[in-house]
């Protein structure tokens, strides 16, 4: 039986960012063709890969991670979601009004496992600033009223308390990497 294929979004955490854990997207792109993946496409230079293949998304992100540490000496934590999901995510924005008027203070955040229980109320209880944090699934949405730099939620917190890495995309983002996917296979002129 094969398995099909399909597409797929895959989020790096932490790479080019001021200077440290250098992927670059090309040779990102390159790598996962050798792994038979296809529809290979990035954003941006903070590791947003969408791309075709076919199996489990751990098994996804267990090649990926391996790829990279091999490739490029790093141990970087990858989410992956099935690409049929990030509409959900688009729609279950809890944060509508700020996401129009402060696209980049909207953060949807996304646990690499099943987030621990009561994970949402701890993060609510450590919010400051006008801060304002929803769960639906397994995403984690923070407005962050005040900026993202203002903010005593930490990447190294929220993993605290979710349980496992997360990693978060802005609103503009999020729309970005739902258009692509609905490019995805689709002949590019």
């Amino acid at each position: 039986m094969t398995k099909r294929v399909q597409p797929f979004v895959a989020l790096l955490r932490g790479i080019n960012v001021t200077g440290r854990n250098k992927v670059p997207m090309a040779d990102l792109r390159s790598f996962c063709g050798k792994l038979g993946w296809g529809d290979i496409q990035t954003y941006i230079q903070s590791g947003n890969l969408i791309f075709s293949a076919a199996g489990p998304e751990l098994s996804l992100e267990s090649e990926l991670e391996q790829l990279i540490q091999k490739r490029f000496g790093l141990t970087i934590p990858v989410i992956v979601r099935a690409g049929t999901s990030w509409p959900d995510y688009v729609k279950a924005n809890p944060f509508p009004e700020a996401s129009e008027t402060a696209p980049n203070a909207v953060m949807m955040s996304l646990p690499k496992a099943k987030p621990n229980k009561g994970a949402v109320e701890q993060l609510r209880e450590r919010a400051k600033n006008g801060e304002r944090i929803a769960q639906v699934g397994d995403a984690f949405w923070i407005y962050f009223k005040e900026g993202v730099a203002q903010s005593k939620l930490s990447p190294g917190l929220l993993d605290r308390v979710v349980g496992s890495p997360v990693t978060a995309r802005n609103w503009n983002t999020v729309l970005k990497i739902d258009e692509m996917l609905k490019q995805a296979g689709k002949p590019r002129l």
